[in-house]
């Protein structure tokens, strides 16, 4: 039986807050390693019974991701839920912002987690990770196959609103909110699409943070040779 996914953007990282896409790989603020990755934990935790039920954290190797994961989901590492990066759930466009930093220097940085998961090619941003209507859709199915095909029952992702809304589940995510798939019996390119619970569709998010509706990919989303701008700060209130 397929697993059901919860889906989870990042909390605020520098780039959301100060709209300079050219930060590097950028970190959590003050805001998004504090007082949203607590809030995000206490609710997952104490009010979401589902949240007891995660047997696998999924991570975009991105900081951001990283420092939210740890955050936000470190009672269900504490607990030995085991965490996998994999390259496919990174953000999109290759703005600095949204492009990932070298394998070598992220295990030094992080050393509690195994990166030998992810694409050696991380952090490349052509190929499957380029940011066009085919990559996309590429990359989506990719994801969605790997998610798809997990023994586990309830999986955790943690990556990024672009990401998520262009490729995943054509849903808008504001910083450290999240929603709940499972998947369903209409396919996606021979993949199952994902379904969200009324619980976290009627509300905007299990937060109720974010923009309610269906948001597929349009054409605003790539370009063929000009940079899209990164949703991550285009389609949010980093407040």
């Amino acid at each position: 039986m397929a697993p059901t996914v919860i889906l989870i953007r990042h909390a605020q990282a520098h780039h959301n807050a100060t709209k300079d896409y050219s930060i590097p790989d950028p970190t959590l603020t003050e805001l998004g390693f504090g007082e949203q990755c607590d809030e995000l934990a206490k609710h997952l935790e104490h009010e979401l019974p589902l949240a007891q039920e995660i047997e696998l954290i999924v991570v975009s190797p991105m900081r951001r991701t990283l420092q939210t994961a740890q955050q936000g989901l470190g009672w269900l590492m504490e607990r030995g839920v085991p965490v996998i990066l994999r390259a496919e759930f990174q953000e999109n466009s290759d703005s600095p912002c949204d492009t990932g930093s070298p394998i070598p220097e992220m295990e030094k940085e992080w050393p509690q987690f195994d990166w030998s998961t992810v694409d050696p090619r991380y952090p490349a941003t052509d190929g499957l990770y380029e940011c066009t209507r085919e990559g996309l859709t590429k990359r989506g199915i990719a994801a969605r196959t790997f998610l798809r095909n997990r023994p586990e029952k309830v999986i955790a992702v943690v990556s990024h609103a672009g990401f998520l809304r262009t490729s995943l589940c054509s849903r808008r995510f504001e910083n450290a909110d999240y929603r709940i798939f499972n998947f369903g019996e209409e396919e996606e390119a021979d993949v199952p699409a994902l379904v969200e619970w009324a619980l976290t569709e009627k509300k905007g998010g299990g937060l109720g943070k974010s923009e309610k509706g269906i948001f597929e990919l349009h054409d605003g989303d790539y370009a063929a040779k000009e940079k899209p701008e990164p949703e991550e700060v285009v389609n949010e209130n980093p407040s």
